[in-house]
């Protein structure tokens, strides 16, 4: 028997302020589970906010989605547990790749349609949660960076629903291979311009990679002086 994809637990929070370095600053990190149903509509969840929507919200960026496996694998790494919500996610997936998944893939949650848009990329605000300033190095070493989902049909979604994939484009490109170009594999950087569900920065900065890769200087053969 196969099982199935579920929505472990929804995770929001307010902007609060901390000091940081001896200055005030602002985020939403601290994320923690809320029970019945959360609409999804806009640009976020309810209950739930981006301090810099630039880097972490907007419509590519709506909703935050981890697996629990990935949880489970830290858990092991830092040898101690995790709570929900505690990597900034904003759902906790349980039997879905969440870092498998396709840009531009469609996931049923409730009555909610979310569509992957994108990895996430580290800022020194996990680090700051994490009480680690080292973590998202960590983090982008691991290669498990989980998605960013736009919202596509508004409606709401609760723990314990089921995750069904509705839809599926017609390419293998997926957020952990745009994880792993961005991070490693710039030979790679023109791949993701040939997937429209790309959001228009990852397609800006896609461009710019590859236009600075086809101007390197081609390596010069071993023995020539």
């Amino acid at each position: 028997m196969i099982a199935r994809a579920a929505l472990l637990a929804v995770n929001v929070d307010a902007i609060r302020e901390f000091d940081f370095e001896g200055k005030a600053a602002v985020s939403a990190i601290w994320k923690s589970p809320v029970a019945g149903c959360v609409a999804a509509r806009g640009v976020n969840l309810a209950g739930d906010d981006q301090a810099d929507r630039v880097a972490h919200g907007g419509p590519d960026k709506a909703v935050y989605a981890y697996a629990i496996e990935d949880l489970r694998w830290w858990e092991e790494e830092l040898g101690r547990p995790l709570e929900c919500g505690e990597l900034g996610e904003n759902l906790t997936t349980e039997g879905i790749d969440v870092n498998g998944a396709l840009v531009g893939e469609r996931w049923q949650i409730g009555t909610a349609v979310l569509e992957v848009s994108e990895p996430r990329i580290p800022c020194w605000r996990l680090g700051v949660r994490m009480d680690d300033r080292r973590f998202p190095r960590r983090f982008s070493q691991a290669g498990r960076p989980g998605a960013y989902l736009r919202i596509a049909v508004e409606g709401g979604l609760g723990a314990g629903d089921e995750i069904r994939v509705i839809e599926r484009p017609d390419h293998d490109l997926t957020v952990g291979d745009v994880f792993r170009i961005y991070s490693r594999d710039r030979d790679e950087a023109s791949r993701p311009l040939s997937v429209s569900g790309m959001s228009s920065s990852w397609r800006r900065s896609a461009g710019d990679r590859a236009e600075k890769s086809a101007r390197r200087p081609e390596p010069a053969t071993p023995g020539c002086c």
